[in-house]
């Protein structure tokens, strides 16, 4: 008998405000939730405005006014610290927080907090928070710092050498330390006098279906196909027939995967499972795939199989959804009376790949790449490459789906960040 897993580190986020609330570092806070709820971690956003409707699903939300830096005491005691005065009521707000947070935080594994300890909006709580964490079970703190008031030029004045303003440029040896980019590692490094290799730099991250605007069955399909991870992914938006030439398109696939090219060839379109004919040209292609080496890198959509055990078949929403994912529309067809795809590649902005088939020729130009089936498929690949690797827009694209969406930050840099262990 396997023993029982061990439960997942209970993580606390706090900042001024929390979603709805509009801002970047809501928009970030939203986002982590968001991902660790959808890993199972127990997540509880504090903060001093927001509503649980807008955080994810399994989030809770815990306000406490007082965090808010436009709480009136609060906004009171920032004026007056703003002038270089410490409020008379300064150690009453600190001590009233602490004693509010202390409950609410006890049990916490990992505690987020987003720029309280470089930013002097709310300098009571970065006080208060300073003596939590000087008790023996205070949580693990990993201080998420998005900007700093002491080496801004439009607030810099408004801090002071001494206390409570010097805890906003004061490195905690037992805090981790998190910025958005190595430009800011190098600035709060300075402001420490410490080493930049102290401070862990975590790219702010985009969530691919909100940005490409896919469905969710398209973002369905786009995972289970492994899309964002590849270094290149083509798309043929047709149906499995011998016009198609889908058997050129598999030794193109393979003079790529031999070139080192970790790639996706995605065709859309079913057989016809009413024709013999048909249908045989289709099992003739998996057999050949198999041949090539390619059943990873070439996929045919049909052979997925749906919830209900079917064959996949989509419309043409969610092909849609797919030519927003992919990065170039591959046509080695023997003939087309129009190759409608031309168009609809053209308008997603995508370049294409094709043989002289009318809309390529009469429509598209000069602004398409255009073959010749008597071309080895191995130059066709590498034409192919040509363009992927001399495209900026391409080599961005790639860098960012691979590297910098909410889901791999989250797996390769948030996740270290806690204490305890992975989600499974």
């Amino acid at each position: 008998m396997n023993p029982p897993a061990e439960p997942l580190p209970r993580v606390a986020i706090l900042h001024y405000s929390a979603p709805p609330v509009v801002g970047g570092v809501e928009a970030v806070i939203q986002a982590h939730a968001q991902l660790l709820c959808q890993a199972g971690y127990p997540v509880t956003v504090v903060a001093g405005r927001g509503e649980a409707r807008a955080l994810p699903e399994g989030a809770e939300l815990v306000l406490v006014p007082e965090i808010d830096s436009r709480h009136p005491a609060v906004a009171r005691a920032s004026e007056q610290l703003a002038r270089g005065h410490v409020p008379t009521d300064f150690e009453t707000l600190r001590d009233a927080l602490l004693q509010r947070l202390a409950p609410i935080l006890a049990g916490v594994d990992d505690l987020i907090v987003h720029n309280v300890f470089t930013k002097h909006f709310n300098l009571p709580l970065t006080a208060a928070l300073d003596c939590l964490l000087d008790r023996p079970d205070a949580p693990h703190c990993i201080a998420w710092c998005h900007d700093f008031t002491w080496t801004s030029p439009s607030s810099g004045s408004k801090v002071r050498p001494g206390y409570p303003w010097d805890l906003l440029r004061s490195q905690r040896r037992d805090v981790t330390y998190a910025v958005v980019s190595q430009r800011r590692q190098q600035e709060l490094a300075g402001l420490f006098g410490c080493s930049p290799q102290e401070i862990r730099v975590v790219y702010n991250g985009v969530d691919p279906q909100a940005v490409l605007g896919l469905s969710p069955e398209g973002a369905a399909l786009v995972k289970r196909l492994g899309l964002l991870d590849r270094d290149l992914v083509l798309l043929m938006p047709v149906r499995v027939t011998q016009a198609k030439n889908v058997e050129y398109a598999l030794r193109v696939v393979a003079a790529l995967k031999a070139r080192g090219c970790r790639l996706r060839l995605v065709l859309t379109g079913p057989p016809d499972p009413h024709d013999a004919g048909n249908m045989d040209y289709y099992r003739a292609l998996l057999e050949l795939r198999r041949d090539l080496g390619v059943e990873e890198e070439m996929r045919f959509v049909f052979e997925l199989v749906s919830d209900r055990g079917q064959p996949t078949l989509i419309d043409a929403s969610v092909v849609g959804d797919l030519f927003r994912a992919s990065d170039l529309m591959f046509m080695p067809s023997h003939r087309e009376g129009f190759a409608m795809p031309v168009l609809e590649a053209g308008l997603a902005g995508m370049p294409v790949v094709s043989t002289d088939v009318p809309a390529s020729v009469e429509i598209g130009g000069q602004d398409v790449i255009l073959f010749d089936l008597a071309e080895a498929p191995e130059e066709v690949a590498g034409r192919i490459l040509v363009w992927a690797e001399g495209s900026a827009v391409h080599r961005l694209r790639r860098r960012v789906r691979q590297k910098y969406t909410w889901q791999a930050i989250f797996r390769r840099d948030l996740v270290p960040l806690l204490r305890g262990k992975e989600p499974a």
